[in-house]
Formats: C-alpha cells, sequence, structure tokens
C-alpha cells in the first residue's frame, strides 16, 4: 500500500450538537411500565351479510376452561395405594385435617414435624439396645400359601388371619441384642420399608404384624435415655400403617356417580352416608381385627394409627373414641410408657378432630394424678440399675408434656391456665409441670402474672428437675411479652437475686442469656451494665468463660439489638471488658463482626426466642435512647471501634480464606464510611492515614482509603466553589499525596491504574497540576507491568479486554492534560505509544494496532481549534499553543505514524486464518476514518475506499454492519456540507452473499 497522511476533518462541535439534537416531546408513557393486556373472548359473529372475526380461545372454548389433563385424573382411580405411601413423614400429612374441613389449627401450634428433629438429637445414647423382630421365614411363606389356596369362604378367611396373628404371639420372634444407636435406627427404618413393602404385595396381615411389634417396643425401658427417641422412631412408622389403612378403605370406597361409566373417588370433605356399605365392612374389619389383640400397649398404640378411620363409620365417632383410649390409658403401669402413649393419642387427636378438647385435658389429669409414681420405688430402681440421676429422668418427660401442654393451650383463655395451675399446684407442684405451662401458654398470660409466676417457682418442689431452668422459662416469656408496668423492677430484682447466687456457671449463664434482654428492653443502661458486670464477674474465675463462648455471642447480639446508639453502648464500662473475655481467636472475630455489622449497616441483630412454639424477633429501642445516626465523629465510638476493626484486621493471615478477607475488609470500608469530621477535612485526612496504617494488610480498604481521600478533595472543591485558597490548595495537593503514595501498594494492577487515573482526574479539577502530571505518567509506567492473563473468579482470563478498554478512556483524558513545558510537546502521549510498541501483546492479536485507533481518534480531537470538552480553569492544549503550526505539524507527524502501522498490519494478515481478522480490522478503521478523518482530500477518500474493498474482499465483512454504515453516509451526504459523504458513498459498491 502507498504511504498515505492523515488528515483530521475539522469539526464544529456546537453546530454538531444542534444538528444532532433530537425533538422533545412530552409523554405520559413510560418505557418500563408494566404493560396489561385484557383479551375478551368471544365468537364470531355476522354482521350486515359480513363475518366480524374476534379473537376467541379455542382450548377455553371448546373444554369451558378445563384442563383435560385434570379431568382425566379426577375420573380415574388411583389404583396404587403405595403411589401417596409415606416414607417418614407422609402419615402426619396424610393424617392431618381434611381440607374441605376448617381446621382450628393456626400458624401458633408447633406440628409435631418439627419437634421430632430436637428429640432426635437430644435424646440419644451410648449403650447397646435390642429389637425383637418378626419376619415370615420361607415355611411360613408356604403354610400361608397353601392355606391361602383352600380358602373358600369367609370364615376360613378369618379364621386363617387370627391363626397368622396368633402364629406371631406364639414365637415367630427373634431378638436382636447388641445393637449401637445408628444400628437400631436403621433396623427400624427397615421395619418401615418391610411394612410399605408387605402392603404392596397385599401381606395386610403381615404389615399388622410389623405394626404391632413395633408397638411393643415401647414397652421395653432398658435403655431409658433413648426412650423419647425410640417412640419418635415408632410412631412414625405406625402413622405409616394408620396411613395406608386410610387410603385403602378410601379406594374401596370409590363410588360412580349417576350416569357415569367411571369410578370417582370420594372428596376430600366426604361424609359416612357417602361411603359404600363394602368400604364401611372392610373399616370395622380392621377395628375388630385390632380389638383382638391381646397386649394392651400395641392395641392402644395400632388403634390410635388408624383413629382417622372413624370418618367412613360415622361423623360423631371421634370424640367417644378418643375418651375411650384416654380411659384405656390407665392401665399403663410405667408413668414414662404412660405419659409418651398419652402424646401419641393427642398428637393424633389434634390433627383428626382439633375441635375436640376434653380427651387432652383427662390425659393431662391423669398424668398428675399419677405423678406421685415418679417418685416411687419401681422407678427409683430403675434409675438405679441404670445409674440415671432423677434431673436426667425428669427432662425424659419435656417432650412429652411439652405437646400435651400445647394441645391444652392452643386457643384456651386465661381461667384454662389458671385451672391447669391450680391443679399442678394442688396434686404435685412440680417444677417439672411448670416448666412445661411456660413453654405452652401465650407469653401475655405469663407475663402479667410475672410475680405470682416468681412466687411459684421460689415454692414449687425441685425434685430433681432445676429451678434455673424455671427461670430462664420465665424470662424468655417475659421478653416475648411485657409485663405490667408497677412489676418490671420488682420481678428483675426478685428474679436476679436468685440468678446471681447460682455457683454453677452452666445454671448461671444459661439464665443470665435470656434475662439480659429484659432490661435492655425496658431500662436504661445502668442496669444492662451491672448486668454485664455480674456476668464478667461469674465468668472470668477459672476461664469459665471458655466453655461458654455461643452464650456470651449470644448475650452480645441481644445487647446490640436493643442498644442502638454506639455512644450508649460504649459508655458502659463493662461492655468492652465483655468483649475482652472472647480470648479465642476465631470467636473473638466473630463477636467483632457482629458488633461492626450493626454499626455499618444500622440493621439490628435480632435476638430469637423460642418458648415452645413461640418464636419472635424482638427490636425495641432503650428509653430515651438515641438511633445510631449515618456518621459519627465521637471519639469514644471512634476509638473503640478503631480497636475492634484492628482485632478482625490482625487476625487475617496467608491461611485466612478470600472470603473471609472479603467480610472484613467490607466491615471496615463500612467503618470508614461512617467516620466523618464534617467541614474539618484536616481532621478527616488525618483519620485516613491513621486507618492506612492500621488496615495496611487489607488491599479492599487501601482502595476504599484512596477513595475517600480522592471525595475528600472533591469536597473541598465544591465548598471553596473552584477557587482554591493557599492553604485550600496546599490540603488537595496534600490529598494527592496520600493517594500517590498509598496506590502502589495495591497488589491488584488494574486497581492501581484505575485509582491512578481518577487520582489524576481529582488532580486536574482542583487545579493540581504536577499532581495531576505525575498520576498520569505513573499510569503510563505501570502499563508494561500488566500480565497477560489472570485469575477471576478461579479462571484463566486474559488482560487484553481490560487493557484496552483502560486505554480508551485512559487516551481520552490525555484531552484535557496540557502538556509540561519541560517534557516536550504531548509528551504523555509519546509516552504511551512508546510503551504500548514494546508491550509484549498475544499472539494473532489485534489489541495494539485497535489502540493505536483510539489514539489516532483522539489525535484527531487534539487538532480541533477548540476542544470538545475542558477542566475548569485547566487551560489545555487548544488554549496553550492557540493552534500553532508546529504543534499541530507534531500531531499529524505522530498520527501519519499510526495509521502506517495499522496499514502494515493489515497488509500481513493475508493468510487464510486471518482474513476474517483483516475484514473486521479493515471495516473499523473505515468507520474511524470517516468520523475523525477527512475522507474529502484525496487520499484520505482513495485510503477509505480501499479499506471498504478489503473489508469484503474475501467475503468475511460484516454486511449488516456495512449495509448501515452506507446508509449513514448517504443521510450525511444528503445534508449541507456533506458533499465529500455523497461522494465517497457513490465510490462504495456492496457485494451480497450468494
Amino acid at each position: 500500500m502507498a504511504a498515505y497522511q492523515w488528515v483530521p476533518r475539522m469539526r464544529d462541535y456546537t453546530s454538531e450538537k444542534e444538528q444532532e439534537a433530537c425533538v422533545r416531546e412530552t409523554t405520559d408513557y413510560h418505557p418500563l411500565k408494566p404493560m396489561t393486556v385484557t383479551v375478551t373472548e368471544s365468537k364470531a359473529k355476522k354482521t350486515g351479510g359480513k363475518a366480524e372475526t374476534e379473537f376467541v380461545d379455542p382450548l377455553s372454548s371448546s373444554l369451558d376452561g378445563t384442563d383435560p389433563l385434570s379431568m382425566f385424573a379426577a375420573e380415574h382411580v388411583v389404583t396404587d395405594p403405595l403411589s401417596m405411601a409415606p416414607k417418614r413423614d407422609r402419615a402426619e400429612s396424610g393424617s392431618k385435617a381434611k381440607p374441605g374441613k376448617k381446621s382450628s389449627l393456626d400458624e401458633s401450634f408447633e406440628p409435631w414435624s418439627t419437634k421430632k428433629a430436637n428429640i432426635l438429637s437430644k435424646y440419644t445414647t451410648s449403650e447397646r439396645l435390642s429389637i425383637t423382630t418378626s419376619f415370615l421365614s420361607p415355611s411360613d411363606r408356604e403354610k400361608v400359601a397353601v392355606k391361602t389356596q383352600v380358602q373358600t369362604t369367609m370364615t376360613d378367611k378369618v379364621k386363617n388371619r387370627l391363626e397368622q396373628l396368633d402364629d406371631f404371639e406364639e414365637g415367630s420372634v427373634k431378638e436382636m441384642l447388641n445393637l449401637s444407636q445408628q444400628d437400631y435406627v436403621n433396623r427400624i427404618e427397615e421395619l418401615n420399608q418391610a411394612l410399605i413393602s408387605a402392603w404392596e404385595q397385599d401381606q395386610r396381615v403381615k404389615a399388622l404384624k410389623i405394626a404391632i411389634q413395633c408397638s411393643k417396643l415401647l414397652v421395653d425401658i432398658s435403655v431409658i435415655q433413648f426412650y423419647p427417641s425410640k417412640f419418635v422412631l415408632i410412631t412414625d412408622i405406625l402413622d405409616t400403617f394408620g396411613h395406608l389403612v386410610y387410603e385403602r378403605i378410601r379406594q374401596k370406597s370409590a363410588y360412580f356417580p349417576p350416569g357415569s361409566k367411571v369410578p370417582q373417588m370420594l372428596p376430600e370433605d366426604f361424609t359416612p352416608d357417602q361411603v359404600p356399605g363394602s368400604a364401611k365392612e372392610t373399616c370395622r374389619n380392621w377395628f375388630y381385627k385390632i380389638a383382638s389383640i391381646r397386649e394392651l400397649i400395641p392395641r392402644l398404640y395400632v388403634e390410635t394409627a388408624i383413629l382417622r378411620c372413624y370418618s367412613f363409620l360415622t361423623s360423631g365417632e371421634y370424640s367417644q373414641a378418643l375418651l375411650r383410649l384416654s380411659n384405656m390409658m390407665r392401665g399403663i403401669g410405667d408413668p414414662l410408657v404412660a405419659v409418651y402413649a398419652r402424646t401419641y393419642l393427642c398428637r393424633v387427636g389434634i390433627l383428626v378432630a382439633p375441635e375436640v378438647h376434653d380427651h387432652v385435658t383427662i390425659n393431662l389429669y391423669d398424668f398428675l394424678t399419677t405423678y406421685k409414681q415418679l417418685q416411687s420405688d419401681s422407678v427409683q430402681n430403675i434409675l438405679a440399675v441404670q445409674q440415671m440421676e432423677m434431673a436426667q429422668y425428669l427432662h425424659l418427660y419435656t417432650p412429652a408434656l411439652d405437646w400435651i401442654l400445647q394441645c391444652v393451650a392452643h386457643r384456651a383463655s386465661e381461667d384454662t391456665m389458671t385451672e391447669v395451675l391450680e391443679h399442678c399446684k394442688k396434686q404435685c407442684n412440680s417444677a417439672l409441670l411448670l416448666n412445661s405451662v411456660m413453654s405452652a401458654f401465650k407469653p401475655d398470660y405469663i407475663a402479667s402474672r410475672a410475680l405470682k409466676f416468681v412466687d411459684i417457682i421460689r415454692d414449687c418442689e425441685e425434685a430433681g428437675f432445676p429451678k434455673h431452668e424455671l427461670y430462664a422459662s420465665l424470662g424468655a416469656n417475659m421478653v416475648l411479652a411485657d409485663p405490667p408496668e408497677e412489676q418490671r423492677l420488682q420481678t428483675l430484682n426478685e428474679v436476679w437475686k436468685i440468678v446471681m447466687k447460682l455457683k454453677n456457671p452452666a445454671n448461671y449463664i444459661s439464665c443470665a442469656e435470656v434475662w439480659i434482654e429484659y432490661p435492655c428492653k425496658h431500662f436504661t443502661k445502668r442496669e444492662v451494665n451491672t448486668i454485664l458486670g455480674d456476668i464478667i464477674k461469674h465468668m472470668v474465675p477459672d476461664r469459665a468463660f471458655e466453655d461458654f463462648y455461643p452464650q456470651l455471642q449470644s448475650i452480645v447480639t441481644k445487647v446490640l439489638s436493643h442498644m442502638h446508639d454506639f455512644a450508649v453502648l460504649f459508655s458502659m464500662d463493662k461492655f468492652l471488658p465483655f468483649i475482652d473475655m472472647f480470648q479465642k481467636e476465631s470467636v473473638k472475630v466473630e463477636v467483632c463482626k457482629t458488633v461492626m455489622e450493626t454499626f455499618t449497616s444500622g440493621a439490628r441483630p435480632g435476638a430469637l426466642y423460642t418458648v415452645g412454639y413461640k418464636k419472635r424477633t424482638v427490636h425495641r429501642k432503650l428509653p430515651g435512647e438515641r438511633v445510631q445516626q449515618d456518621t459519627t465523629s465521637d471519639p469514644v465510638i471512634m476509638n473503640a471501634l478503631m480497636f475492634i476493626c484492628k482485632t478482625m484486621h490482625d487476625s487475617v493471615n496467608a491461611l485466612t480464606l478470600e472470603d473471609e478477607k472479603k467480610a472484613i475488609s467490607n466491615l471496615i470500608c463500612g467503618f470508614i464510611r461512617r467516620i466523618s469530621f464534617g467541614r474539618d477535612f484536616e481532621q478527616q485526612l488525618s483519620f485516613y492515614v491513621e486507618a492506612r496504617a492500621t488496615f495496611s494488610n487489607l488491599e479492599p480498604v487501601l482502595i476504599e482509603l484512596v477513595q475517600r481521600v480522592n471525595q475528600l478533595s472533591m469536597e473541598t472543591h465544591k465548598v471553596v466553589k473552584g477557587n482554591h485558597s493557599r492553604k485550600t490548595a496546599a490540603f488537595v495537593r496534600a490529598c494527592a499525596a496520600y493517594s500517590f503514595i498509598t496506590i502502589p501498594s495495591i497488589n491488584n494492577i488494574f486497581s492501581q491504574l484505575n485509582l491512578y487515573l481518577v487520582s489524576g482526574q481529582v488532580a486536574l479539577v482542583n487545579g493540581a497540576l504536577t499532581q495531576g502530571d505525575a498520576f498520569m505518567k505513573a499510569a503510563i509506567g505501570l502499563l508494561p507491568e500488566v500480565p497477560r492473563t489472570i485469575l477471576v473468579d478461579g479462571k484463566v482470563r486474559s488482560t487484553e479486554p481490560l487493557l484496552a478498554e483502560y486505554i480508551n478512556n485512559f487516551v481520552s483524558n490525555l484531552l484535557v492534560v496540557p502538556d509540561n513545558p519541560d517534557q516536550g510537546v504531548l509528551y504523555l502521549i509519546r509516552g504511551l505509544l512508546n510503551v504500548l510498541q514494546n508491550y509484549t501483546w498475544e499472539d494473532n492479536s489485534d489489541a495494539k494496532v485497535r489502540s493505536y485507533l483510539s489514539v489516532t481518534c483522539v489525535l484527531s480531537a487534539m487538532s480541533q481549534e477548540s476542544y470538545l470538552y475542558h477542566v475548569n480553569k485547566v487551560d489545555s492544549n487548544d488554549r496553550l499553543y492557540g493552534g500553532d503550526p508546529k504543534f499541530l505539524n507534531e500531531v499529524q507527524q505522530i498520527a501519519n505514524t499510526l495509521i502506517t502501522e495499522v496499514l502494515e498490519h493489515l497488509k500481513h494478515l493475508q493468510q487464510q486464518e486471518a482474513l476474517r481478522r483483516q475484514s473486521a480490522l479493515a471495516l473499523e478503521f473505515f468507520t474511524k476514518m470517516v468520523v475523525h478523518g477527512d475522507v474529502g482530500s484525496g487520499k484520505m477518500g482513495s485510503l477509505a475506499v480501499n479499506l471498504w474493498n478489503l473489508a469484503q474482499k474475501h467475503g468475511y465483512g460484516d454486511t449488516k454492519v456495512m449495509v448501515r454504515t452506507l446508509e449513514h453516509l448517504k443521510k450525511k451526504g444528503a445534508q449541507t456540507n456533506g458533499k465529500e459523504y455523497a461522494e465517497l458513498a457513490a465510490k462504495l459498491p456492496l457485494q451480497s452473499r450468494t
């Protein structure tokens, strides 16, 4: 290619802006506003002999809006009962009150499914367990098969099934000994699967055997500490059995609607009148089979499991059946076995008949009547054999009593609670019962009688159940509901007199963790500080705090959830010593993060309390307390939080995870943003200097500090309205020096480059030309150090796209940077080009010449009489040189050199694999030339034509882009003074692809 010279297009930016301005119109339509489409459905109609066709939905018109798949599913009976068979929790969901009937349970009632996990995790054992199993052996199966073949009458069938039950009871039982807890759980799961498998194979008797066998396991209390967990596991299987029986009878209840040959299932809200006689007979047979079970406990459990089936027989049977079963429970001798049997009855009863409550009260009062059994010799002997303390034994009753009392308390009045308390006080006055009462009833009921409950707790019989747990339960209720104002201080004094005398650190901290929020809600910092001091007094001896870090963390969270003003918080002389108790570094860092999250976000960490199922997140402001403002300059807050942030910063080491570093950095940056000294900019800069020295190991914090200092310079510029005095000019130069010193300590090279550029812009705006020049030179000097690849989200990425984007941004800023008289004309541009020339670019890359094209565009802008944009009170080169021909000649020479480099690069892209790149680069060069070059001059016009032809020479040109480009040229040519564009468009052929 012949040598070409770049001729820039002389532009009048003001007239171009006016010419390209869009015509403004007033509108009430917003493109992001949600659209609402209303479709009116109707059929075609004729008007005046012509058919008017309107939108008609063919599916809704033919099916009346009904989904054909739903119709098919509704008309066909699912014959596989196991399609709904439970794995674990399905029985419970299947036993719930029918959707067609309004249930009296609400969200405040904690379902059994949420309690199970807690019971299984709490009541464990290392003892060896045993299990009694009975599966049919091959010989048994043969015997059953023979008997099945000779059955001829219904009498024979019933007789055969009873004989199979007798087989189970007479010796087809084997015992598995020496099982670990996990083995035992696995074995129970096998029984559950065996029951489902037997049912699937129509072996109803075997399924019943398994249910009976599982019920018998609940008689065994040989490993008594595991009994609550065993109860959960076994009753899951019984729930499975009950669900299968119910679904079996429901399927047999399918009926044929009048005029239809397709059977339909009973609706969810069916009545007994809709159930066919055959289904009722099947239901009765199941109850008869269960009634024939000889032992009381299996008979009770299995009948309770299928209690829901009474809905097939009569609508009023639930109440009678529940009362009958409740009375039968009195025949169980062991109090632990009895109370869990009552629990199962109440659990099933509240699901199938939530409106029936009489049996629940009876079961509770029956337990109260037999409470003295817990102190009997037989129980004492069992505890002696199993080496269990009475306190541990009483805790085994807690899940059962909590459930029974929850059923009693659900939607109950205060009179009900008073009645229950009177019965408890009269018959046993037990701490165990009182704890469950406070867990079950509404916190409002408890709080309104705060002092009364304090007296009851003081007078009740401890009998192995620790009173500190009662005070903890009372405290949780006091937090969830407000006691009468006249009782608040007396309640705290009465309770804390007892709590502070507790010698055992575990007992003490369990109460203190709950009660700390009570003074936070109702009193001032003096009471909170006193309790914090008392906690320190109990936890410091023998370094007891090391065993209770979770509880101490909870206390900090609860204090922060209420004390929103950090000036009040840090004015308490016990708060920071309390934080110092966290000696373990990982825990201390977590506590510091909690404090900083509260300070930086303004969000209070909510404290979650659980009393039974009463869970609530509580946020409340202290009386007369100020909410923490957005920013602060309080030295007390600053020093305390600086110490906390330094603790987090110093915990970071080479092994710290990146996510942890990021979290800590974000919190420290949030702290820095919240510190403001208003118009005292020098004090603000001093704070940033101190912060840089303190947090030097965290790169995001250093980046934040540089940005904050730049913002400080701009705030100064805003205050003085751009007219700097000697003092403010010195201050902004000091800010620039801060940034210039800090940026090199950042490792991320692109962060450095961007900060150099932003800091240079800030310096120019503030008239600090020397400092701005230094930032630009530093950025250019850093470019050779940019690596070819970087790691982004664990993946290796090329840096060329990032570098090319940065160069475009950088050179556009150079337009307003005036030349330094000591450095020569365009020394920054020349320095940048030297760096680009020597940089090691990727093979088969066009990034360098694309950067040359960007610089060429800026050089064209520098050739204008007046530049497109300026920095206020900074004379750019257009004013500095005033269009001096020597300056313009320098610009022209650099531009000629650059386009020569680009053309040489295009010449080398002749290989087949490089032709697509050649086409794209030629088209990009052409578009930049049209915008920034004078295509009316001879050689520039011919160069433009050559580039256009080169772009489509080998068929790789982007046809759509070229068509739009040609249309743009023709449009420009039709305008005034657009002759050169029209002439150029006439010379540009457009090849079509075939």
